[in-house]
């Protein structure tokens, strides 16, 4: 982070205290504090920053930020009236001393892996900062912005919501020159009520943007599709809507890679991706797109799709043993549910294909419904055996067994799911997991690594 002026800091954050110094780091945790600091007191469920402004000054910070009165001298103190919407203040006053492109990404589903491809498109070309993991809320993102410094060209910036407003004031203090919407789901639609609600609150993100930028939606979405703006340049990108600007075609997936064509202003490119699935296919559309609009040639954009490496367990392949499995437990929502099932199903498979499935969390009244559609997919699509754990888990089985599904058995732990995988997986399957990140399906996918 370059140094700035404890005063002009203060007069972005609207406070009238009188403070002096220079900064040269901002933390909001006392462990990482260093000389020349900016602590700031944030609060959350469990715990209040402003019981440690004294320890803030004692590990070498040059001045806290409070929205009440805290025991150390007021010189050492920006009082504002909320610390929280001060990180963002403060994350959008340092954002605007630097002059680079800014790609923001948001959506239901994907928003995170295309992200990650933009990411990999950008560095081709420019020194790229990017979002870490999802730290895409009001905490997070002012955390990115704030890493950057003068050596920085590019940046794709995520942005996650649960109500309206969030998004804005994100896009606000990023000030992208471009922003991409991957889908419009149902996740948080207890907060939002519908899709089209959904929608609204996604579409914050042109509140950052200037008139005439590209705002890049995929056009498969029955919702993105129809979104007019007259103050933006609107790109489609998709795979089986024919009006979009770019489209994917010929698409043939292989084990762990897909390979496919786009058909991009009047010319045809060969590409291949390093996993599977039409969602991941339109993630790559994005990256494509966002390359080429920042005047980076179609060709090196298609070789940095090709080195992408996903993140995390986003869909990560192992082969183990014999088998093949898929980690695919960031996160769930009954859109990724139904792509990770229907991924899953197309795959070339020389013995079963087993899904094991954890719980959808944060779907409110629509939990239950959710459950049992993606339970009777299962039942429609190619799985030979369908394995649950959780709670609303259960309403899954019972939907697939209903359908006709007699290959389908809930656990209500998952030490007993883990004995029934660990007894029914044989040499040439493939084991795709997929739950919510707080189900923390992983612990059962490291046993499995350890025993068998």
């Amino acid at each position: 982070m370059k140094e700035l002026d404890l005063h002009e800091v203060a007069q972005a954050l609207g406070s009238d205290s009188r403070v002096s110094g220079r900064i040269s780091s901002v933390s909001t945790d006392t462990r990482s504090i260093e000389p020349g600091s900016l602590f700031f007191a944030l609060r959350g469920e469990r715990f209040d920053g402003h019981l440690f402004a004294g320890r803030a000054l004692e590990e070498g910070a040059a001045c806290v930020v409070a929205d009440r009165k805290v025991d150390i001298p007021d010189d050492r103190v920006i009082y504002v009236k909320s610390t929280r919407q001060a990180f963002l203040d403060m994350a959008q006053y340092y954002r605007s001393q630097f002059s680079l492109l800014l790609v923001a990404v948001t959506g239901s589903v994907g928003k995170t892996t295309t992200k990650e491809m933009i990411a990999a498109v950008l560095e081709s070309r420019y020194k790229t900062l990017k979002t870490q993991g999802n730290y895409n809320n009001e905490v997070g993102l002012p955390k990115t912005l704030l890493r950057l410094d003068d050596s920085f060209q590019a940046g794709v910036i995520e942005m996650g919501m649960s109500a309206f407003g969030e998004i804005h004031e994100l896009t606000v203090a990023t000030r992208p020159q471009m922003a991409v919407v991957t889908v419009i789901g149902v996740s948080h639609i207890e907060h939002l009520g519908s899709r089209e609600n959904i929608l609204k609150a996604k579409l914050e993100i042109t509140d950052g943007l200037e008139k005439g930028s590209p705002l890049i939606l995929n056009g498969d979405d029955d919702l993105l599709c129809r979104v007019k703006d007259e103050n933006f340049h609107i790109y489609l990108y998709g795979i089986d809507n024919p009006d979009c600007d770019i489209r994917a075609v010929d698409l043939c997936e292989q084990a762990d890679s897909t390979s496919f064509a786009i058909l991009w202003n009047q010319n045809r490119y060969e590409a291949r991706i390093p996993c599977i699935g039409r969602h991941n296919v339109l993630n790559a559309l994005a990256a494509f797109l966002t390359g080429v609009l920042l005047e980076i040639a179609p060709e090196t954009c298609i070789q940095a799709l090709l080195d992408y490496v996903p993140s995390g367990m986003r869909q990560r392949t192992v082969r183990h043993n014999g088998y093949t499995v898929v980690e695919d437990c960031y996160n769930a929502s009954p859109d990724s549910m139904t792509a990770a099932l229907t991924t899953l199903s197309g795959m070339r498979c020389e013995g079963r294909k087993i899904a094991v499935l954890s719980d959808m969390l944060e779907l409110g009244e629509y939990a239950e419904q959710s459950h049992r559609e993606t339970g009777a997919l299962a039942a429609k699509l190619d799985i030979g055996l369908l394995l649950t754990y959780g709670d609303e888990s259960a309403h899954c089985v019972d939907a697939a067994r209903e359908a006709g599904m007699s290959q389908a058995y809930h656990f209500e732990d998952k030490q007993k799911l883990y004995e029934c995988l660990k007894r029914s997986v044989r040499e040439g399957d493939i084991v795709w997991f997929k739950a919510s990140r707080g189900m923390k399906l992983e612990e059962i996918i490291n046993k499995l690594y350890e025993e068998c």
